[in-house]
C-alpha cells in the first residue's frame, strides 16, 4: 500500500457544486432518458477529467488524472507530514488555525498517520479568506479500503 496526496484551493462555490464533484455514471443514458439526465452525463464526461475540484468521495481522487497528485509516499507518516506541512503553510490564512504553530499541529499528524495506517483515507477542508477554500486529501492506494476496485493512477514504483 502507498498513499497519494491531493490539494485544491479554489472558490467555495465551486466546491459546493455537486455536478463538478461527482464522476460520470458507469451506465450511459439511453436515447429515452430525460434530457436533464443526458445533459448531466455529457457535463460529467467533459468536466470530470479536467477539473481539480475534490470529488464527493475521497477515494474517487484515484480516478482523476494523475497530474493532480501532489505527492506519493510509501509510509503513512510521510504522507501525514505532507498534509501537516500544507496546513502549516496555510495557517496564517486559516481563521481556525491562525493562532497555531507547527508544534500545535502535531496532534493532526498523529491523527492522520493513525488513520492512514488503518488503511483509511483522510480529507480535510478549511476556509481561507472567503470565498477561498483549501481541501487536502491523502488517499490510500493499492488497494483503497473504501473502493478496492479502483486502480492506482501511477506506478507503485513512484512512491517515496
Amino acid at each position: 500500500m502507498h498513499f497519494h496526496g491531493y490539494q485544491w484551493v479554489g472558490d467555495k462555490a465551486d466546491f459546493d457544486k455537486e455536478r463538478l464533484r461527482r464522476p460520470p455514471s458507469l451506465v450511459e443514458p439511453t436515447v429515452t432518458s430525460p434530457p436533464e439526465v443526458l445533459e448531466r452525463y455529457r457535463e460529467a464526461v467533459a468536466e470530470w477529467p479536467v477539473t481539480g475540484v475534490p470529488p464527493l468521495e475521497t477515494a474517487y481522487w484515484l480516478i482523476k488524472p494523475a497530474k493532480l497528485i501532489r505527492g506519493t509516499w510509501d509510509h503513512p507518516k510521510r504522507a501525514a507530514d505532507w498534509a501537516v506541512d500544507r496546513l502549516v503553510e496555510y495557517a496564517p490564512r486559516l481563521a481556525s488555525l491562525a493562532d497555531r504553530n507547527r508544534a500545535r499541529c502535531e496532534w493532526m499528524a498523529r491523527y492522520i498517520t493513525h488513520t492512514l495506517v488503518d488503511g483509511q483515507d483522510v480529507s480535510v477542508g478549511y476556509y481561507l479568506a472567503r470565498p477561498q477554500f483549501l481541501s487536502l486529501a491523502v488517499v490510500a492506494c493499492s488497494p483503497n479500503r473504501a473502493l478496492a476496485e479502483l486502480h492506482c493512477p501511477v506506478r507503485d514504483s513512484e512512491a517515496r
